[in-house]
């Protein structure tokens, strides 16, 4: 009997709105300012489409039913969403989303830094998916904001949304970097950046990364709603 109605807990936790809905609505910001050259940006997004394909990434993609966007940023009014919402339900998905990184366009290549102007393009989007439990913004950059409204600017907007900036600063050319993104970029419990040394050192980063807010994350929803299932049914029974 207890383990029964352990069972119905646990559907009824993941029931028909949870199944609906997904865990996690996640912005990849790409930097593509004039500062990062051909063979810098061909490594940015191979080394993202390659952090997706993880096994450890995609797994958690989909157990979260997620839903990805891609942004491309540079200067002032040079911010483009080059990829809508795409949602992850099977691992299909979630290579289909890396082939189109891989082959996504780049828009611009010669303008200046603008981080607030990204933040405030990448806080937009979560509007048209209101049901993901968890918004994070994914920026890289390899320069400070240089243009445009300053980054700490959105932290009010972005906090009022409930979202997260989470972040990886190149400092190939920016020693200093990481202390600037962690002051004015990131914010949000538990929000970090990760350091890439270089631009070649940013495929596993980038992959440390998104096993760090993806797949470690999703994991600790699902131990949350074990956790919150077993205390229910000790509760149930007088414990």
């Amino acid at each position: 009997m207890r383990i029964v109605l352990l069972v119905v807990l646990l559907l009824g936790l993941q029931g028909p709105s949870r199944a609906l809905a997904c865990d996690l609505a996640l912005v990849l910001a790409v930097d593509v300012s004039g500062s990062v050259d051909a063979e810098e940006y061909r490594i940015q997004m191979d080394g993202l489409a390659a952090g997706l394909r993880d096994g450890v990434v995609s797994e958690a993609l989909v157990r979260a039913r997620a839903q990805v966007s891609l942004v491309q940023w540079s200067g002032r009014s040079r911010q483009e969403v080059s990829l809508g919402w795409a949602q992850l339900r099977s691992f299909a998905d979630v290579e289909a989303l890396a082939q189109r990184i891989e082959t996504a366009p780049r828009p611009w290549r010669n303008y200046s830094t603008a981080v607030g102007e990204a933040l405030f393009l990448a806080l937009e989007q979560f509007a048209a998916v209101p049901d993901c439990r968890r918004r994070v913004i994914d920026i890289s950059g390899d320069g400070f904001s240089n243009e445009g409204v300053e980054p700490r600017a959105a932290h009010g907007p972005l906090a009022a949304a409930g979202v997260t900036v989470n972040a990886i600063a190149i400092e190939q050319s920016e020693p200093g970097l990481t202390a600037y993104f962690f002051e004015n970029v990131i914010r949000g419990e538990g929000a970090f950046v990760v350091t890439a040394a270089s631009f070649a050192d940013y495929p596993a980063r980038i992959r440390k990364k998104l096993v760090r807010e993806v797949a470690q994350q999703t994991a600790a929803l699902t131990s949350a709603d074990l956790t919150a299932a077993c205390l229910c049914s000790d509760l149930q029974f007088g414990r």
